[in-house]
């Protein structure tokens, strides 16, 4: 089973997802991060800086992957349900400058200059790319079925799972 679970999640994540586990009782767990399943998801390269915005319906993250890992995040525990296109804009923008201020400066100027992901079901309103785009003063790429794009990464990484020698059955 892969779960993913949200970059900074906490222990009410924890106890949700060990709640789940006690009732499935799946014989292998991994979990994976959502700002790397949402990568995985859309197959995009994470070797080089990436910063994946993920716009939910009750919350929003912004994630930069370096080396396929999450170096840095922000997360804001609202989302498109709770908020307008111009305040979800106004959150997203507030991470990045946030990470901008951060040790990982160098690593944010290079993910923005490649592009900014943005998965999630926000990344359906196309005023949310625009307004994004022009907020951050970076390219804007929404994930392809970007409400999905974090559920295919997981698939994704279950397909890894069953190729890889260490969980093959002999």
């Amino acid at each position: 089973m892969v779960a993913v679970v949200p970059v900074l999640g906490g222990e009410r994540q924890r106890l949700e997802l060990r709640a789940v586990l006690d009732v499935l009782r799946p014989a292998a767990v991994v979990t994976l991060d959502g700002a790397k399943a949402v990568a995985f998801g859309v197959r995009v390269g994470v070797a080089e800086p990436l910063l994946v915005v993920d716009v939910g319906a009750q919350l929003i993250e912004v994630a930069l992957l370096t080396d396929g890992a999450v170096v840095e995040a922000r997360r804001t525990p609202l989302g498109v349900d709770d908020l307008s296109a111009a305040e979800v804009v106004e959150e997203v923008a507030d991470a990045v400058l946030g990470l901008l201020q951060g040790d990982c400066c160098g690593q944010v100027v290079d993910a923005l200059d490649r592009g900014v992901l943005l998965a999630g079901g926000g990344a359906l309103r196309p005023e949310i790319t625009y307004k994004l785009s022009r907020g951050i003063g970076a390219t804007v790429r929404p994930a392809p079925a970007p409400h999905t794009a974090a559920v295919r990464g997981a698939a994704t990484a279950l397909q890894a799972t069953h190729r890889h020698p260490g969980t093959r059955n002999t």
